[in-house]
């Protein structure tokens, strides 16, 4: 078999691509793709409960199995398995034999491993895609199917109750990896793509009026969320709660204190609509951040990120392990 280069991207990431249709075109692409060691993805559109293995859509007739030991690399989960089903797999054709090809996730999942994810150190940018959302953060698939954590907290520096705040399975985003454990387990953040308070400042200007999430109601005041990385602050008001929308008018912008001074026209009750997130960082040519300071300079509070830090530590654990 050639040797060819890792793929390494989320789950879902390849299945609309012309070259991965191509792949996927006929019996005879497929055997090209096989001998070729291509990456392949596919819809996972059946799993057998008794033997766990997964029914993958394939042309020409062909019945596509990745057997349970190939669906993912390390310990297999049943329910890791189950909830593929209705989703896109990648994989490489092991196999073709009459109508039935046999494939496997697992191989491309190590190869990603090896050769993109063993090398991640903290302040990488990358991709990722959201697969399921827990109160205490959101799990991401890094690269073919391999999934991190990205905490709550990281998520944005306005603080939100629950992930599902920000993002919803399925979205694809871009992530900052925070740091990486001696088992080579990985944790990521977002909130440093989002702006500084100067950036998200910027858009705003005393003596407007504008519109804003309650994110926090407390005895001194109501936190309103401007933009995912700014929020300013309301005096208290009877019947706001977390969650409602508003409209503000801004008193006042104090950068050296980071603090925008708001007061509460109205607010209301309804489904609030799904936020488009603005990075302030061209994430495709930019590809690693070392330090990133969210607070204005001359702030009496530093509010940052030092990501050569976090760099010098995972290397000294790796030094370690070696």
């Amino acid at each position: 078999m050639q040797e060819t280069k890792s793929i390494c991207i989320p789950e879902g990431s390849l299945y609309r691509t012309p070259e991965n249709r191509s792949h996927l075109r006929s019996r005879r692409s497929l055997e090209d793709a096989m001998n070729a060691g291509a990456v392949l993805e596919s819809m996972a559109v059946m799993c057998d409960c008794e033997t766990m293995e997964l029914t993958v859509e394939l042309p020409d007739g062909i019945r596509g199995m990745i057997p349970r030991c190939e669906c993912c690399a390390g310990e297999v989960k049943d329910i890791a398995v189950i909830t593929r089903v209705g989703k896109p797999v990648q994989f490489r054709v092991m196999s073709l034999e009459g109508n039935i090809a046999r494939l496997s996730r697992r191989a491309v999942q190590e190869d990603c491993m090896e050769h993109f994810i063993s090398r991640l150190i903290p302040g990488d940018i990358i991709p990722a895609r959201i697969t399921h959302l827990e109160p205490f953060g959101a799990f991401c698939d890094i690269g073919c199917g391999i999934v991190s954590l990205l905490t709550v907290d990281r998520v944005s520096v306005s603080r939100i109750s629950h992930p599902a705040d920000r993002f919803r399975a399925g979205d694809l985003i871009n992530v900052i990896v925070a740091s990486r454990e001696d088992s080579g387990r990985i944790y990521l953040t977002h909130r440093e793509l989002l702006g500084t308070w100067m950036e998200n400042a910027a858009a705003f200007t005393a003596g407007q009026t504008v519109t804003g999430i309650v994110r926090s109601v407390e005895d001194y005041g109501i936190f309103v969320e401007l933009a995912p990385n700014l929020a300013g602050l309301a005096e208290p008001t009877p019947g706001v709660c977390p969650g409602d929308l508003c409209s503000v008018y801004i008193k006042s912008i104090l950068p050296e204190r980071m603090k925008i001074k708001l007061v509460l026209i109205d607010s209301w009750q309804e489904p609030i609509p799904h936020p488009e997130l603005r990075y302030f960082i061209d994430t495709s040519s930019v590809r690693h951040m070392n330090r990133w300071q969210y607070s204005p300079d001359g702030s009496r509070k530093l509010i940052e990120s030092v990501f050569e830090e976090a760099e010098e530590e995972s290397l000294e654990s790796a030094a370690c392990v070696l």
